[in-house]
């Protein structure tokens, strides 16, 4: 459970921290059909229902009062289809698991996340995604999708089976039915060759249409309170394989990463004056280095300090823009950031609420070690994110309402009266989906 959300006397809260519910009965389906009958008895006792997977959202979207539905026994891949080479898997298998299971049978997603604990319903349903020229979220990957609605029925979806509902429940905030299984377009696993080597923040940001277009994944880190960055390059890559030696992994990204990390966010936390020479150090720890790959073992890393996030996307063109401004408004305040700031980008996307949808996108992520105050960090990035007219990730820290979003959505309404018909009585509401989507 470590990994995990927790629960305790009742109490269920977030990976992070920021979230605490205490729903009138929890519920661990073993099959879909327990699942659509959980559904119609909280309906029978008036209860909402929320699913959680491994509670890696810091927003309050899976917090419920009512039904609590835990997909763990939901797990493990059905069907492995080489002809249509598709996968599908049930709905609370972590994405860990699906890609080593993936691996085995030499098949492999297009792109992920950097992140691999969330369950592939709760990472899809939030929006994760990682970077990419031309391959966009996990998302953007599924074929087709397998819901309960609010009535207790089963419902299937793809571009050609209820078409409507595939446009906008694979970024479902959980708000159209609960997930029970996606199949995803997968490909023989292919090697990538990561790059990763520190350049200057101006450097980057003056480089930054040249760095996207020449590789398929580019994604760098900025260390506020420096002009450093680190940055990534993935591209695809006849091998031979060259992996990370078993050493170097682990003084890089366990010792470095997470170990050496975790002490400095101690540090900054304790004593916040320490922060800006920290983040001087940390940004020259970590050296240039090459490595080849399969696909998850050079996408993924492991995340063991915790943090809270606010993350963003800005029309690609506004990135650098949006960039140079956060940097003027932390370098003029007296605010102590010792988490980097992470961008990627994302190419545009045709479901209703992806952050990508139907434009060019790209990312910009804002940390603070958790324990440590983000309000005003996190309020002042956020005031520059929206003013280039950005759509928060939905699994992050934002204070968006409804009226916000339907101005920055074009297919907002598109969504909200697919709602209503699929949960008109509002069985899966929440507080966090009363502010984003409205009544």
């Amino acid at each position: 459970m470590s990994t995990n959300a927790s629960a305790r006397n009742g109490t269920w809260r977030n990976w992070g921290g920021t979230v605490a519910s205490r729903p009138a009965r929890e519920v661990t389906p073993a099959s879909v059909e327990e699942l659509a009958a959980a559904v119609r008895r909280a309906a029978e006792d008036g209860l909402t229902v929320k699913a959680v997977g491994s509670g890696h959202s810091f927003t309050s979207i899976a917090a419920t009062d009512g039904v609590l539905i835990r997909p763990q026994l939901l797990t493990g891949i059905r069907d492995i289809d080489r002809d249509a080479m598709t996968v599908t898997v049930e709905a609370g298998t972590p994405l860990k698991r699906l890609n080593m299971a993936l691996a085995r049978e030499g098949l492999s997603l297009t792109n992920m996340g950097d992140i691999m604990e969330q369950t592939v319903s709760g990472a899809t349903s939030t929006g994760t995604h990682g970077t990419g020229r031309e391959s966009a979220s996990i998302a953007a990957q599924i074929r087709g999708l397998e819901l309960v609605t609010a009535d207790g029925s089963v419902l299937t979806c793809s571009a050609k089976e209820n078409p409507e509902v595939f446009a906008a429940a694979r970024i479902g905030l959980g708000a159209l039915g609960v997930v029970t299984a996606i199949t995803f377009a997968v490909e023989p696993v292919f090697l990538l060759t990561a790059r990763e080597e520190p350049m200057t923040f101006d450097e980057v940001t003056g480089r930054f249409d040249e760095l996207w277009a020449e590789n398929e994944h580019f994604e760098f880190y900025w260390f506020p309170h420096t002009g450093s960055t680190n940055t990534k390059r993935n591209n695809r890559s006849a091998g031979p394989e060259k992996p990370v030696s078993p050493v170097s992994g682990w003084f890089e990204d366990e010792f470095l990463s997470n170990g050496v990390f975790q002490v400095a966010q101690w540090v900054g936390r304790a004593a916040p004056g320490t922060v800006p020479s920290i983040a001087q150090i940390s940004s020259k720890a970590l050296s240039a280095r090459t490595y080849t790959d399969i696909p998850y073992k050079v996408f993924t890393s492991p995340r063991r300090v915790r943090f809270v996030e606010m993350e963003y996307a800005v029309p690609r063109a506004a990135l650098v823009e949006t960039l140079r401004e956060l940097k003027t408004m932390v370098d003029r305040s007296d605010l102590r950031i010792s988490f980097p700031v992470e961008v990627r980008t994302a190419p545009a996307d045709d479901i209703a609420l992806s952050t990508a949808s139907g434009r060019d996108s790209a990312y910009i992520a804002v940390h603070m070690f958790k324990g440590t105050p983000y309000q005003a960090y996190f309020t002042a990035a956020e005031r520059i994110f929206t003013a280039h007219e950005g759509r928060p990730h939905w699994g992050k820290v934002n204070t968006r309402d409804a009226e916000y979003l339907a101005g920055v959505y074009p297919r907002f309404g598109e969504f909200t009266a697919l709602r209503d018909r699929l949960d008109p009585d509002r069985r899966f509401q929440n507080d966090y989906l009363r502010r984003v989507l409205g009544q």
